[in-house]
């Protein structure tokens, strides 16, 4: 089989699949007439067009040999036939098999030069009125545009799916505006990689320090050290010694950019009092400075005090049988009385049952509440311990599509939720960008209580928010402390207390709920792994080694870390067998029946649960993979009840789940969960992750430990430093 890459040119004969969201398709080429099946990121394929393409032959267990296109240019068809069979099969709205077939009888070979140049000439086809040549002009102008952008950013090796995102946000002007600024393929709708577009404007012999690419490489940094390690900004000292080396350009040309982008709105400034400057990309400022505003100005539309509620609270622990102790009542009065709060504090401290009552007064107050959650997990979680329904922050949102077929909420200032309160739980994993969009769509008057641990991890998404907002102390907040009687009885309860305290986890108990195992190299914490998870937990308890247990580990990488573990733990418990479907991917293989996560939000994915329709699987969502489907290319997984279908090119957005970081585990709880915490990923080591990842727990827990790192991880309380002004903007506005 040919390892080089090769070179193949044809008509596309018949498409058999196409995503014409990412450009993926599968279809037989007829190359010199040997029909070949080519798959790859192929754009917007038609029957009958000219394809040249360079990539490589594999061998498909299933399907035989495929050419995998790695480059791909189109040209439109020549000939009378293949333009019959291009215009038939619908790559101009408006134009049929039926009406292709008249038009190419009169045009010939000059069809598409017709319909391109002089597109009322069709009227002299029987059939068409002036009214229809101008509707096919008008598709057949899109059509052509499209195809030319294509064919223009392929001679740089850029993809396909990246020239249909590039026409739809910028139309047939597009390519006067990337030879004027070839930067602007980095926005956020097209994405394209900084570095990419660098090799574009280089090509095109545009300056180093030229502002458009001075300020696009200042963006490109911001996004990659600010943004993708959780800051919402930078400080401008650290940001010039991180862009002048990368861009090659001296401070005074970063000045000059810099300052040029702060005129225009490219970028922002912000000061801390007696501090350094802080510079923002433009999203994620106006998302800190709106949350400040909007918690301020929902401040001013509740009572400055609290008010005696007690007759209240009095008949509700009468109904339920509970007395609630003081910080619970505080709390409860607290919600009541303000427009906004936050209840904090550990597991089996009372959060659940503060929560109920606030709701129950609530609704017999004639007030409709409406609960959220980061993700699936953690609405599910809330929904069982409530007993209400709870969604997601994204599905309760809605999310729909704008003009320029960009994911947006439903809900905003201009359609605002239909609610009198509304509880977030699980605040501390919440970003600073998806509270914005939540804020906008609270109506003024609308209570907020925002309910989360600020002892956890921060979210994965950029900001500190939880612990910015109560740092800031402009938002009344009651922490509970005070442990249960019931819950002092789960050692993970009194050890999670112990290790946030900073005192070591009692690992003597046999007898409870939580257990430590020591294993000396990683070998033999490995081997253990596999053995509690596939024989011995499920023996002794009668648990799932897919449902039940879950294995949370510090880090992505290295012989303990979730990649590795993932891999050792699908050979065991799901492995390759004659007759189940897998896809290899780069960095795992899936079969059906695997545990999965959802590493990102994506908007564009349809699910179906029953007879309801939905689209959008977000990062945390955890589900498993019920198909492998070759002749669609595409994989069905389960998110608890959803079905979504992945086309295979999608399927790198899910990892394998078997094993999780603890920033992936946040939100989460599970019935049994197992932690390799040995030595080698010193920047991990430290409280809040620990105690994040105890408290995953529900019901047992296994510490596995190699020498003394638990108590390291106990010893080091250097909380996770993130850039942001947010608690600024909050206590100075």
């Amino acid at each position: 089989m040919p390892a080089e890459v090769l070179h193949i040119e044809g008509s596309v004969e018949t498409v058999l699949y196409k995503n014409s969201a990412n450009g993926y398709a599968v279809l037989d080429l007829d190359a010199g007439g040997e029909l070949i099946t080519v798959v790859g990121l192929l754009g917007e394929v038609e029957e009958g067009e000219i394809l040249i393409l360079e990539g490589k032959y594999e061998t498909h267990r299933r399907f035989g040999t495929q050419f995998r296109a790695e480059y791909c240019e189109h040209k439109l068809p020549e000939t009378v036939i293949n333009i019959e069979k291009y215009l038939a099969s619908g790559a101009i709205k408006g134009i049929g098999p039926g009406l292709a077939k008249k038009i190419v009888n009169v045009f010939g070979e000059d069809t598409l030069s017709v319909i391109e140049n002089d597109p009322y000439r069709l009227a002299t086809v029987k059939g068409i009125s002036r009214n229809k040549c101008a509707e096919i002009a008008d598709e057949a102008k899109k059509l052509f545009s499209l195809r030319l952008i294509m064919s223009f950013l392929s001679q740089y090796e850029i993809k396909s799916s990246f020239a249909m995102k590039t026409f739809r946000h910028f139309g047939p002007d597009a390519i006067e505006m990337i030879q004027h600024n070839p930067y602007v393929l980095c926005n956020d709708t097209v994405g394209l990689d900084f570095n990419k577009a660098d090799s574009i404007a280089h090509d095109m012999h545009i300056e180093k320090n030229a502002d458009n690419r001075v300020i696009a490489g200042i963006q490109h940094i911001l996004k990659a050290n600010a943004v993708g390690k959780g800051h919402t900004c930078l400080p401008l000292d650290v940001l010039i010694k991180l862009a002048t080396p990368a861009l090659d350009i001296s401070e005074p040309d970063f000045y000059k950019s810099y300052n040029a982008a702060l005129e225009d709105n490219e970028l922002f400034e912000y000061k801390k009092e007696n501090e350094r400057e802080y510079v923002y990309l433009p999203d994620y400022y106006y998302a800190e400075q709106f949350i400040s505003d909007r918690i301020h100005v929902l401040k001013d539309f509740s009572s400055p005090e609290d008010f005696n509620y007690d007759s209240l609270i009095d008949i509700e622990e009468e109904e339920k049988g509970i007395s609630y102790e003081t910080l619970q009542r505080q709390a409860i009065t607290t919600a009541i009385s303000r427009g906004l709060m936050v209840l904090t504090g550990g597991p089996g401290t009372g959060k659940t049952t503060t929560l109920n009552a606030m709701i129950s007064i609530f609704e017999k107050m004639g007030n409709k509440v409406l609960l959220a959650a980061p993700t699936g997990r953690a609405a599910k979680r809330m929904s069982d311990l409530t007993g209400y329904d709870a969604k997601t922050i994204h599905r309760l949102l809605e999310v729909v599509y704008d003009n320029s077929d960009m994911p947006v909420f439903a809900h905003n200032e201009n359609n605002p939720l239909d609610c009198d309160v509304l509880v977030i739980d699980e605040m501390s994993m919440v970003d600073c960008v998806l509270f914005e969009k939540l804020l906008r769509a609270v109506r003024l008057g609308c209570k907020l209580v925002m309910v989360g641990d600020f002892n956890q991890l921060p979210s994965v998404g950029a900001g500190n928010l939880l612990e910015d907002i109560i740092a800031s102390n402009a938002v009344p907040v009651v922490q509970l402390t005070e442990i249960f009687r019931q819950a002092k009885k789960s050692c993970i309860i009194t050890n999670a207390h112990r290790i946030v305290s900073g005192e070591a986890p009692d690992l003597t108990r046999k007898d409870s709920d939580f257990f430590f195992m020591k294993r000396g190299d990683y070998g033999q914490a490995v081997d253990l792994i596999v053995d509690l998870t596939q024989r011995r937990l499920p023996k002794a308890y009668g648990y799932s080694p897919v449902d039940d247990i879950q294995i949370i580990t510090p880090p992505k990488k290295g012989p303990v870390g979730s990649v590795e573990l993932n891999k050792v733990l699908q050979d065991k418990l799901n492995p390759a067998e004659n007759g189940k479907n897998e896809y290899r991917g780069f960095v795992y293989t899936y079969r059906a029946g695997d545990k999965v996560m959802q590493t990102r939000n994506n908007y564009d994915l349809v699910w179906s649960k029953g007879n309801e329709q939905g689209a959008g699987i977000f990062n945390g969502d955890i589900g498993k993979i019920t198909a492998i489907d070759y002749p669609t290319q595409t994989a069905k997984v389960d998110f608890d009840g959803r079905i979504a279908t992945y086309p295979f090119d999608t399927l790198p957005q899910l990892d394998l789940a078997y094993a999780i970081t603890v920033h992936k585990s946040q939100g989460c709880e599970f019935e049994a969960v197992i932690i390799p915490v040995m030595n080698g990923f010193e920047k991990l080591s430290y409280r809040n992750l620990l105690y994040t990842a105890v408290t995953r727990a529900k019901k047992l827990l296994i510490l596995i430990d190699s020498d003394k790192k638990i108590q390291e991880m106990v010893d080091n309380n250097k909380r996770t430093r993130r850039y942001t002004c947010l608690r600024d903007m909050l206590a100075n506005s």
